[in-house]
């Protein structure tokens, strides 16, 4: 007896040297946060799952985060709060051992929470964001670049650069701890420089720092930018690290073109698991798109574009992983209505390549030469209405035409190719200014 006292007296000192750490079944292992455009992101490392609740307070505003049967495995410290609607955090336990965080606002927040199960490199997460209140909860939309005005007001071709992956998702990894979002970062930034000194055209920043966007929020983004073209930039990664090369991919409506193919676009299409995206803002691809891309030729322009952009890397990429576009089904590609090209800039796993992409002078290059592939096509390409259809009057330019989606307008597809109201009314012989999703409008060159 006196052997199960001295063991009992034992255990109680050590629970109360210990702390509810020791009580709780769940195990807050680490605290991380990033700063996007519109919201502010949190993320809580967990040892295991637990449910928890999220109050809004008022007076003084502050947000109150409670999980169950859980503790903090480190104090909150360092969390880098400048620059988002979070002045202090704190955090204490209540009721025996539940964890509450209080997050103490400067600013007012609209709030949303979700767990996340693990996954092969992740394990169990609660993500808790805080969009901006002047938010609606989407990604932000850049302003539009102003313009030169012109004789003919012909505006420049839109380029949406989407730099993959990005705060939670770090994308590959290569030697000496180089990660993917990073790079990919520098060559889009390098890129929009490129695009910025030609009046040519107006890029469009879909990811300006290390922040995650899904699939669907960086296709809304290009859209809602009215985007001419979609490039998605990332660096390759295999489980050998003699793969190597550059490469070029566009969306497949029928299957991957090769088994590389295949394993990229699986490993591309599983960011939003590991990017934190809740089961409910999960892409939802409507089932006619693919049919919209055949009718509209969107895919046929994506092939195209996709050739000349892969022959300029060819020049300055140590070796090109195909001699031609490859396909498959990449969430990110999945536009009705705009070309869009996923480029691999060579594969980060490959230790050489992997010092290549490192450097600013080989990152600048491959920057480069995506731009003048894309200068390229549009000059033998202009969309109707641009600025290189007035600088090549005589260039081949095929009838345009566009398949109306959900939440078009007349309005804004007449501002999109530089034409009016009218000219689309009277081009189509519509009887008035309503139009309905699936309608195919001819889009008339303006003069």
């Amino acid at each position: 007896m006196r052997k199960i006292r001295s063991l009992l007296l034992a255990t109680g000192c050590l629970m109360i040297l210990l702390g509810p750490r020791a009580l709780a079944s769940v195990q807050v292992e680490d605290v991380r946060l990033w700063r996007a455009p519109d919201h502010t992101r949190v993320v809580l490392d967990l040892s295991g799952p637990t449910t928890h609740k999220v109050l809004e307070l008022k007076n003084p505003s502050r947000l109150v985060l409670d999980l169950n049967d859980a503790a903090l495995a480190e104090a909150l410290t360092d969390l880098p709060l400048e620059g988002t609607p979070i002045a202090r955090v704190r955090s204490g336990i209540r009721e025996g051992q539940d964890l509450r965080v209080v997050f103490d606002l400067s600013a007012n927040v609209k709030t949303k929470s979700f767990q996340l199960a693990p996954n092969e490199r992740t394990g169990h997460r609660l993500v808790l964001d805080l969009f901006d209140a002047e938010s609606s909860g989407q990604p932000a939309i850049a302003p539009p670049k102003k313009t030169v005005k012109t004789a003919d007001a012909r505006r420049p071709v839109v380029v949406a650069i989407d730099a993959g992956h990005g705060g939670e998702d770090p994308g590959a990894s290569g030697p000496k701890k180089l990660r993917e979002k990073h790079v990919v970062l520098q060559i889009a930034n390098r890129l929009k420089s490129k695009l910025d000194a030609s009046p040519e055209f107006r890029p469009v920043m879909i990811r300006t720092g290390d922040y995650y966007i899904t699939h669907k929020g960086r296709r809304d983004l290009a859209r809602k930018n009215q985007a001419d073209l979609f490039i998605s930039i990332h660096a390759d990664a295999f489980n050998h690290p003699s793969a190597n090369g550059a490469s070029v991919y566009a969306l497949s409506t029928r299957g991957a073109t090769s088994t590389t193919a295949q394993f990229l676009a699986d490993k591309e299409n599983a960011a939003d698991l590991v990017g934190g995206v809740a089961v409910s803002d999960m892409d939802d691809v409507l089932a006619g798109v693919l049919t919209d891309l055949s009718m509209t030729g969107t895919l046929d322009s994506s092939l195209s574009v996709g050739a000349e952009v892969l022959g300029e890397m060819g020049k300055v990429a140590p070796r090109l992983h195909k001699t031609k576009v490859e396909q498959a089904a990449f969430l990110v590609l999945k536009s009705p209505d705009i070309p869009s090209i996923l480029v691999e800039t060579g594969f980060i796993s490959n230790p050489k390549e992997s010092s290549l992409l490192a450097t600013p002078s080989y990152q600048d290059k491959m920057a480069t030469a995506i731009f003048r592939g894309v200068q390229r096509w549009f000059k033998s390409n202009p969309p109707p209405g641009t600025v290189f259809a007035r600088a090549n009057p005589d260039a081949t330019v095929t009838e345009r035409t566009v398949k109306v989606v959900r939440g078009d307008t007349l309005s804004g597809i007449a501002a999109k190719y530089a034409v009016s109201v009218d000219e689309l009314v009277r081009s189509n012989s519509l009887p008035s200014k309503t139009i309905k999703v699936g309608q195919v409008l001819v889009i008339p060159e303006s003069g």
